[in-house]
């Protein structure tokens, strides 16, 4: 089957040619071993640690506390992180890392840098959150990309069960989730034996727990982006959410910062580095020159052609030039964290560590991710009753996001109708997500619907709510759209608002708390409004119903 049966190049920003795509069958065939489901043996093998870490309190599930990510009396007890891991004995003290926080592009970045390493031959450690099909995501281990074994994982449990037993007994149960699965991975690290630790901070970055790594440890520390999310746990503002971040830069350790900051976000990161006396390289400086030459096809998956010029001056001298990467990351975004990964490596090289340009290469050109940038298969649509139409997985959910996830439709599929599936966390920007979608691209229907957060309801918000949420940005954009709330439409077929939506080319928004009955409903739309051009529909709001999609098809 031919996978692109008219296939133009499209670059950015000089040529306006076109893109137009037939994602065909054995796309995600290729995407890389991040691609992984939990079979029901490896279920069965993990049930034990599972259901321990079920019983721990989970803060994905239930929400973070007010100010708990601030460096304040409010946050975080490092203290309880610190016993534990003295008990386990100080794994963590035995393997050099590279620490990883900010608002986006934590998981990106940390893949981007840890394939790189392994490229060149070193055994990395890997530690991300949250994941998408099993906690086995979480942790990689190794010269590969592939998630720890369940073997390995609940061989590890079970051999320091009874420390986490004293431990969680000791701290008088306050030990959580996610400080019990960080404690896991150092462990394990440590236990293999591994050169290198790339380890993304799961909140804030000062009291996060992944922050016990001290200088001696650190071999750089990297901040992404600042945005606003989480505000309410990091302080309430983008300044104390910078401050928050800034607290995983320890004294003469190089910084990278991604950016692009404020300019006072990235004075208060700079001031922070400066009382640690740490170097900076900011990854997004005009020295640096990083582009998208175009979007194209490589066996039967689209990437983009990109760029990479590092040139530093300031702080560090660090230099390389590689041209035509072919990024499966798309978007500027990506590219964005592909530039920090290479500031990082290019830290790391400067410091002793044996990093050629090629395995550099390498690293960006090997790296893939569930759910960022994903597209589904043809087989994959029909499974899921979208045939026909080009399916894209990704969980952009602040505002940000949202507007890199539009700018990536549009650069990709410039000429394309567009429908949207979305379900959102409760402490989310509902609003702010709806108006870069509205205003981002030619959207013809958005279907509003709900996924469980982290496996609980506790953080999910309704279909309705969402609802509102877009209505209003609707209205504040001046952007005329059609739902069966308008008092002239309440007792209308879907039929006939696809008829009223396509004879007044306004976008057609719909509600349905069913996942399976938001699927009908986006097919109803994308056969109703987009006629012969090729129908796009993105699902988005959350990494939670990128999952919900693969264990569906996995089902």
């Amino acid at each position: 089957m031919k996978l692109f049966q008219h296939l133009r190049q499209y670059s950015i920003p000089t040529r306006r040619k076109t893109l137009i795509s037939s994602i065909g069958v054995g796309l995600l065939r290729n995407v890389g071993p991040e691609r992984c489901f939990c079979t029901r043996s490896e279920d069965s093998e993990l049930k034990g640690l599972l259901e321990y870490m079920d019983s721990l309190k989970n803060y994905e599930k239930l929400g973070v506390p007010k100010d708990a990510g601030t460096d304040s009396e409010d946050g975080f007890d490092l203290g309880r992180m610190r016993r534990l891991l003295e008990l386990l004995g100080n794994p963590h003290s035995k393997f050099k890392a590279v620490h990883i926080a900010g608002t986006k592009g934590k998981g990106s970045t940390a893949a981007f840098l840890s394939n790189m390493l392994r490229a060149e031959g070193y055994s990395v450690g890997c530690y991300t959150s949250p994941h998408i099909q099993t906690i086995r995501e979480r942790i990689s281990v190794g010269r590969f990309a592939e998630p720890v074994s369940a073997k390995a994982l609940s061989s590890l449990f079970d051999r320091v069960k009874k420390i986490l037993d004293h431990a969680i007994e000791v701290e008088n149960g306050r030990t959580s989730h996610f400080e019990v699965l960080t404690a896991l991975a150092f462990t394990l690290f440590a236990q293999e034996n591994v050169d290198i630790a790339v380890i993304e901070a799961g909140l804030g970055g000062a009291r996060d727990a992944t922050n016990v790594i001290c200088s001696s440890e650190l071999a750089a520390s990297v901040i992404t982006t600042i945005g606003e999310e989480h505000l309410a746990a990091l302080g309430g503002s983008l300044e104390s959410i910078a401050m928050a971040k800034s607290g995983i830069i320890k004294h003469g350790c190089p910084v990278v910062l991604g950016g692009p900051f404020l300019p006072h976000i990235e004075q208060i990161l700079r001031d922070k580095a400066l009382l640690m006396s740490s170097p900076v390289v900011l990854a997004s400086d005009t020295g640096n020159k990083s582009k998208i030459n175009g979007v194209s096809m490589l066996n039967g998956r689209p990437f983009q052609s990109c760029d990479i010029v590092i040139r530093v001056e300031r702080d560090l001298k660090l230099f390389i030039e590689l041209l035509d990467v072919k990024l499966y990351m798309l978007g500027t975004h990506q590219l964005q964290n592909a530039a920090t990964a290479t500031c990082a490596a290019l830290c790391l090289r400067n410091l002793g560590w044996r990093i050629s340009d090629g395995s550099i290469r390498t690293g960006l050109e090997q790296t893939s991710l569930l759910g960022r940038s994903q597209f589904l298969t043809s087989k994959e649509a029909q499974a899921l009753g979208l045939s026909g139409a080009t399916i894209l997985l990704d969980g952009a959910h602040t505002k940000e996001s949202a507007r890199a996830l539009m700018d990536t439709v549009k650069m990709t599929f410039p000429e394309a109708g567009l429908t949207l599936v979305v379900a959102m966390a409760s402490d989310k920007d509902h609003l702010g997500f709806a108006k870069e979608c509205l205003s981002g691209g030619h959207v013809e229907g958005v279907v509003l619907t709900e996924a469980n957060i982290a496996g609980a309801t506790s953080r999910t918000t309704a279909a309705s709510s969402l609802r509102d949420c877009w209505i209003q940005a609707s209205r504040e954009l001046e952007t005329d759209i059609l739902h069966d709330e308008m008092p002239e439409h309440q007792n209308s077929t879907m039929d006939q608002l696809l008829c009223i939506s396509k004879s007044g080319n306004k976008p057609i928004l719909s509600t349905e708390g069913s996942f399976q009955a938001s699927l009908k409903i986006a097919n109803q739309i994308i056969k109703g409004r987009t006629g012969d051009r090729l129908r796009i529909v993105v699902i988005a709001g959350s990494l939670h119903i990128v999952s919900l999609v693969l264990a569906t098809l996995h089902d």
